[in-house]
């Protein structure tokens, strides 16, 4: 089911996330704690944000293990960023391992991640397809699921006009569910579809924990502070009570330090550009209007 990680604050190396912390993202790559299989060796990728250069995001995905490729720790080491998305990959059955179905997927400003499935997939494919405006359509470069989901968000984000970008995006991924949700009443699929998605542009966040059935689910935590920072090979949030300067949500917490809060199942974490955090419960939103 993948794992995966995002930041927003002020600058860190990407390396806080990607290779300090005692259970780092590549670290999940190898031995993830809250999966039934704990390899995580089907590529990885990241997409962090420089906006004195571009608005657009930096994107690096292969298909090698994190834990093995050494560009992605010279990277990591140099590298830093106040909006980061990391990601390791554990591909479904029947999909292939290619650089293309490497998360995150980028479209603009926007950088999507996701970790879970859509049950009975080849069931669900066209009819998800089907649904899709052209324009979204062909920002579809792979064959995974999640790129569907993507693409589905990116429409529903196309029928958002209210609030900020953060609570737009989340809006949007409610909607992607309720899609997903009628697609698989009409095409009478049963088996569980996971969706714990994250997206971001740069500034402003959401991610969202849902399943079709909420006894089976993947995890998600959220971490909030005032300054998140590594000294040596410990990393910690500053002030987890007090301040809102730094977030981290994630499959998995990095480190052993307090206060790293379980997302409930059928929520949905917005991050303000303020880095104010909402977590509120999944609105059965309409998949259109």
């Amino acid at each position: 089911m993948c794992r995966f990680a995002l930041y927003l604050g002020d600058p860190i190396g990407l390396d806080s996330l990607l290779t300090i912390p005692d259970h780092s993202i590549v670290m999940q790559s190898l031995d993830s704690r809250e999966r039934s299989s704990p390899v995580n060796g089907d590529g990885f990728g990241v997409a962090f944000y420089v906006p004195s250069r571009a608005s657009e995001p930096v994107l690096f995905r292969s298909v090698t293990p994190a834990w093995s490729n050494t560009n992605l720790t010279s990277l990591a080491h140099v590298a830093r960023s106040g909006c980061i998305l990391a990601h390791v990959r554990a591909a479904s059955p029947g999909i292939p391992v290619a650089e293309m179905n490497c998360h995150p997927f980028v479209h603009g400003r926007l950088s999507f991640m996701h970790n879970g499935g859509l049950g009975d997939f080849r069931k669900l494919r066209r009819a998800l397809s089907a649904r899709l405006s052209d324009r979204a359509f062909d920002v579809i470069q792979g064959t995974t699921d999640s790129e569907l989901l993507f693409a589905t968000f990116l429409d529903a984000l196309g029928l958002e006009a209210r609030g900020g970008a953060g609570d737009r995006m989340a809006n949007a991924l409610e909607r992607m569910a309720g899609v997903v949700r009628e697609v698989m009443d009409e095409r009478g699929v049963t088996a569980t579809s996971v969706l714990n998605c994250a997206v971001a542009d740069g500034e402003e966040a959401a991610v969202l924990r849902w399943a079709s059935d909420p006894s089976i689910s993947a995890s998600l935590y959220v971490h909030t502070g005032r300054r998140y920072t590594c000294e040596g090979t410990v990393c910690r949030m500053v002030d987890p009570d007090e301040g809102k300067g730094a977030v981290l949500v994630c499959s998995e917490p990095l480190s052993d330090d307090p206060g790293w809060d379980p997302v409930p199942v059928q929520h949905v974490v917005v991050i303000h550009p303020d880095r104010i955090v909402t977590v509120r419960p999944v609105r059965e939103a309409p998949s259109r209007s």
